[in-house]
């Protein structure tokens, strides 16, 4: 009788969770928050009596609560046994997908980027009056070339923020400076979670450790370098096709590198307190898939963005 009321499958039948609605709830708290704090911003109101960051605020501490409560759950199902092969195997199938669907999301940032250097004078035809409405706004803004000609302004720098003023465009940066020791901090990171990974295959739990500590700092130190970059840029984000383009494609990649961070660190305590097995791992594995693939964006975004579209005078400030 025991056997027949036991698990009789390979399938995990997950437990009734207030989770998934909790985490959509604190979701739509945060997407308002940010709302009413960018609306504020701009018209100097809130919305509705709504203080943006203070509902921003809240939305995201519950988003975070919710995070930890939900993954909490998902490593004692682990611990518990429901993480069958099959299971494992499917999860995998996951993160493939999740990983998939980032790609596309940088896929749409590259072209962004390309469609702009390529193509800085318009399209070549002009068929209709919108294309040529086109033509002529991408001339005013780009002159006619990528990357664009310097832009001449008297107040270059806003003295409240020391930030560059909207549309100031003076130089792009050396690639072959801080960038690229940017660059070989990253690729060296991916050697460090690799070389974590196969000392876990060997239940050596020193190595995995070390390893796990090292991403992590390197990790930690590209963020800092990127931050001390963005504060050194000879040109804006705002008012400037060029800074738009190169803000949020290495911006988005600086948030991927600290969710990926942040990733590897829970692992980090994770492996301190002995969870994963050599065969029973998944979210080690995820995190580093995660990493690696956090790695290859940047090598195109270091080749496609600094080095081809450096132009011929770069770090000219």
């Amino acid at each position: 009788m025991a056997q027949a009321h036991g698990k009789q499958h390979d399938y995990h039948l997950l437990d009734p969770s207030p989770w998934p609605l909790l985490a959509s709830l604190a979701t739509f708290v945060l997407a308002v928050g940010g709302i009413v704090w960018m609306r504020s911003q701009g018209e100097g109101e809130g919305l509705f009596g709504l203080q943006g960051p203070w509902v921003f605020a809240v939305g995201a501490a519950a988003l975070i609560a919710v995070a930890y409560l939900w993954w909490r759950d998902v490593v004692i199902e682990a611990h518990r046994g429901d993480h069958t092969p099959v299971v494992q195997l499917h999860l995998r199938y996951g993160i493939i997908l999740f990983i998939a669907s980032e790609v596309m999301f940088f896929v749409a940032w590259f072209w962004a980027y390309f469609d702009f250097s390529l193509f800085p004078s318009g399209l070549e035809q002009i068929e209709n009056m919108q294309q040529a409405i086109g033509l002529v706004q991408r001339n005013e803004v780009f002159g006619g070339q990528w990357p664009p000609v310097p832009v001449e302004m008297t107040e270059a720098v806003v003295p409240a923020t020391g930030m560059p003023a909207e549309g100031f465009f003076k130089a792009t940066f050396d690639p072959w400076t801080l960038p690229f020791i940017n660059t070989l901090i990253l690729l060296t990171s991916g050697v460090t979670v690799t070389w974590a990974h196969h000392a876990l295959l060997k239940d050596d739990r020193r190595g995995l450790v070390l390893g796990l500590f090292l991403t992590v700092l390197l990790g930690v130190i590209f963020t800092a370098m990127q931050a001390y970059e963005y504060t050194h840029a000879a040109f804006s984000f705002a008012g400037h096709a060029y800074g738009a383009a190169f803000f949020m494609a290495t911006g988005f990649h600086g948030a991927h590198v600290i969710i990926g961070t942040i990733f590897l660190l829970v692992c980090l305590l994770r492996a301190m307190k002995g969870h994963f097995t050599p065969k029973q791992h998944f979210g080690f594995e995820a995190a580093a898939w995660y990493w690696h693939f956090v790695d290859v964006v940047w090598l195109f975004l270091f080749v496609a963005i600094y080095v081809w579209g450096a132009g011929p005078n770069p770090g000219a400030h």
